[in-house]
Formats: C-alpha cells, sequence, structure tokens
C-alpha cells in the first residue's frame, strides 16, 4: 500500500481541489445532483438544503449522494458555479466600456434575484471562485476593465461586485419576505406603506420619501430597476475618474 501523502492527510477544504473520482452509479451524475440542489435552493432557501431532502428528491440514498459530492460545503461551491454560467460579460474591447460594464451588472443581479439565495453566501461558499464558470466569469471581467485601460482592474471590478453584491443581497431578501406573504409585490407594499408612513410621520425628511415611495409603488418592479440603475451610474461615475487621461 503506497504511503499516504501529507496531502491527502491535509486535504484543501474544496470540491475544486479535491480529484475526481468516477461515478459508481452513472445514472446519478455530479451534475445531476447539482441540477436538482440549485432547484431545491431556488424553491426553499439554503436553511432547507440538506443531503437527505436532496437524495430523497432524486429517489437516492445518501450515500449515493456522498460518493460525487463530499460534503454540503462541496455541493454549495457546485451550485454557486453552476449559476454563475447564468452571468454574461460582453467582449472586452467595445467601444463603450460603461455600456459593457451596465451590462455585466445587470445581469449578475438578474441572475441573483432568480436565485435569490446566490449572494448571501458568495461569501461562505469556500473555494467557490475556482470553479470553472466562476473563474470564467472573473476572467472576462479581467479582460474587459484591462482592456478599457484601469491602472488597477482588480480593483475597479471589486468596487463594481461590491456594489452589485450589496445590492442584491437587499433586494433578494426583500422578495423573499414578499414571497413569504402570499401577495404582490405591489400588495404587499401598499399594506406596509401606513405603517411606515406613520412611523416616520415625526420626520420631515423621512415622511416626504415615504410618501413619493408610495407613489411609486404602483410599479415596484421599475422602482427596484430605477434604483439599482442610478446607484450604478455613481459607481462608474467615481471609477471613470481613475481612468488615465
Amino acid at each position: 500500500m503506497a504511503p499516504r501523502s501529507k496531502q491527502d492527510e491535509n486535504p484543501i477544504p474544496s470540491v475544486w481541489a479535491r480529484r475526481r473520482s468516477e461515478p459508481d452509479q452513472p445514472a446519478l451524475s455530479r451534475a445531476a445532483i447539482v441540477r436538482e440542489a440549485v432547484a431545491m435552493l431556488d424553491a426553499e432557501g439554503v436553511e432547507a438544503l440538506s443531503m437527505r431532502k436532496l437524495a430523497a428528491r432524486l429517489s437516492a440514498g445518501a450515500t449515493s449522494l456522498y460518493r460525487h459530492v463530499a460534503t454540503k460545503d462541496e455541493l454549495m461551491e457546485l451550485a454557486v458555479d453552476e449559476v454563475a454560467a447564468e452571468i454574461h460579460v460582453p467582449p472586452a474591447g467595445g467601444a463603450d466600456w460603461r455600456a459593457a460594464v451596465t451590462e455585466a451588472a445587470t445581469s449578475f443581479r438578474a441572475t441573483s434575484l432568480r436565485h435569490p439565495w446566490l449572494s448571501s453566501v458568495l461569501g461562505q461558499a469556500g473555494l467557490a471562485y475556482l470553479g470553472p464558470n466562476l473563474m470564467s466569469f472573473s476572467e472576462r471581467l479581467a479582460a474587459l476593465f484591462t482592456a478599457v485601460g484601469f491602472p488597477e482592474p482588480s480593483r475597479a471590478i471589486d468596487t463594481v461586485l461590491s456594489y452589485v453584491i450589496g445590492m442584491s443581497t437587499t433586494e433578494s431578501a426583500w422578495l423573499v419576505t414578499v414571497a413569504r406573504s402570499g401577495e404582490s409585490e405591489a400588495d404587499f407594499i401598499a399594506r406596509l406603506m401606513p405603517a411606515a408612513q406613520q412611523a416616520a410621520s415625526e420626520h420631515d425628511h423621512l415622511s416626504a420619501s415615504y410618501g413619493k415611495a408610495m407613489e411609486a409603488a404602483v410599479d415596484p418592479v421599475a422602482l427596484r430597476d430605477t434604483k439599482f440603475a442610478y446607484g450604478l451610474e455613481v459607481v462608474l461615475d467615481g471609477l471613470a475618474l481613475r481612468l488615465p487621461r
């Protein structure tokens, strides 16, 4: 028997750092497991995901899943990388870099809203950034910002992503709350606003703000889109000042 290497004794806790073995049950592939995990996360959230429940949904034993995915943490890494494939980044070198970055940021936000769990786990999913789809996403962003001429493209990228992830996390949490109410977003806001306006009535600026929000609540999706676009424009205005003249 060959001696165990130091690397075997102290493995890196990530699915992307582990040698992939051949599946014992071809009918139950890792891809099928990940697709079902994403569907479960979308429907029920991170708290509801477990290897046991996932195995039941796949009509398989939990042991069968562990042949393909060693831990729930690995499963989350795989799920994050799976949905990262949906994020579109335009090719580098276009004439309008702001439009390209806006398109990438908007696609990231849209992906996060389709998968409300995504933004909240990005910083917790181990070494998810080593996944092929997230690596491809990062490479395409790096190419875009480098082509524009940013002296420190990685810092510019971090700035944009911090804004997008922060906004998407808040927005996703809000939409989950709305979904749990069983109401439409507009109806939920209409029921909530009188109490909010009453609480803000003693604060002049807040009271005026809530009044305008109530007027805009007839189309909450458009309102959220406008708020996201405004903030992104401010971020890009700041980054534009960093470009060499």
